[in-house]
């Protein structure tokens, strides 16, 4: 075990409960790794007074002021350019100057995407940088791969997705030969648009991946494959369906169980073991969505995040740097055609 310590970067603005949340994760994160600094990003003042409810190590965290906030109202490309002391801006040159290692942000995706890749900059050969988040399915999580960043990608591009979500899959969640699936109409290998069919040979004859075909929508929750390769339209699409589709049922469960009192009482001895089974399909346990490919780890987390995920968070960037992600897709990703 490497013995470092590990200097993050947590931008506590621009989010539904920023920044109350991310101070609260902050702290927690502080307790659980003796190994962390972070730095929390934002008007200092408000800071301040969020972290005088807490008791921590001081040692282990540094309040970096920055008076301005990117909200999700901004124009990405512009608030990048122009709102420079911004929480958000601050942050992502923290991790360019080598003074840490990833940041972590509820703020707007536009903004952190952009930010990301203007600022952080991408790994040379490494055309596209996907927003890759874990979704919930049967026996663990899948990487759905890209889910926002490039509505339109290349064959080529999909072929360094597939690979980037590999090593991640691999050496983060820990699944030693990671399933890898283009998201398709069907399982035939002749259908699907002109990216599917362009990219299947392609994906097919990749050395460093261990590709299975195409996957249907219906059977990612399943658990068919561990990564789910797509652009990011379609992921985007897939991601949003599977959230509203989540808490449909939670609703749909809650109002079942309480709908007589004979149903309540045996909604009260279910109970348990249904917080259990909700706690597996928690995607948010994994921390946020990588947006891989860059000279560092910029996570996006929820704008409605609470602080055990922006804790688990830390603990993401923590391992990405542990299992050395950049510098593996740094020497595994074949470099896309210019």
């Amino acid at each position: 075990m490497e013995d470092k310590q590990f200097r993050i970067v947590i931008d506590a603005m621009g989010g539904d409960n920023s920044p109350w949340a991310m101070v609260e994760g902050a702290v927690l994160a502080a307790r659980e790794h003796a190994d962390v600094f972070l730095y929390v990003v934002g008007p200092k003042e408000q800071l301040e007074a969020e972290f005088s409810k807490y008791e921590y190590n001081p040692s282990q965290i540094e309040i970096v002021d920055a008076p301005d906030v990117i909200s999700c109202h901004d124009q990405p490309v512009e608030a990048v350019k122009t709102k420079k002391n911004s929480s958000l801006i601050v942050g992502l040159n923290l991790v360019k100057d080598g003074k840490a290692e990833g940041l972590i942000s509820p703020g707007s995706t536009g903004a952190v995407l952009v930010g990301g890749r203007m600022i952080v900059g991408r790994i040379k050969g490494i055309r596209r940088s996907p927003l890759a988040p874990l979704i919930p399915r049967e026996g663990g999580v899948s990487i759905l791969i890209d889910c926002g960043a490039n509505m339109d990608s290349r064959p080529a591009d999909l072929v360094q997705f597939a690979q980037m979500g590999s090593i991640y899959m691999k050496h983060i969640v820990g699944i030693d030969n990671p399933r890898v699936a283009i998201v398709n109409v069907g399982a035939e290998e002749e259908k699907g648009n002109a990216l599917v069919k362009e990219t299947f040979p392609l994906l097919k004859s990749c050395p460093n991946i261990n590709f299975i075909g195409s996957i249907e929508a219906r059977d990612i929750p399943a658990g068919y494959a561990d990564v789910i390769v797509c652009d990011a339209f379609v992921g985007n699409v897939i991601l949003k369906l599977y959230e509203g589709t989540a808490s449909f049922l939670m609703k749909q469960i809650k109002g079942a169980m309480t709908s007589s009192p004979i149903s309540t009482v045996g909604a009260a001895l279910v109970k348990p073991k249904l917080k259990e089974a909700v706690k597996e399909f928690d995607a948010s346990n994994y921390g946020g969505a990588p947006l891989l490919g860059i000279n560092g780890l910029v996570a996006k987390v929820h704008g409605s995040s609470k602080a055990s995920e922006v804790k688990n968070a830390v603990t993401q960037c923590m391992e990405f740097s542990r299992q050395h992600i950049k510098e593996l897709i740094q020497e595994n990703i074949t470099a896309a055609d210019k």
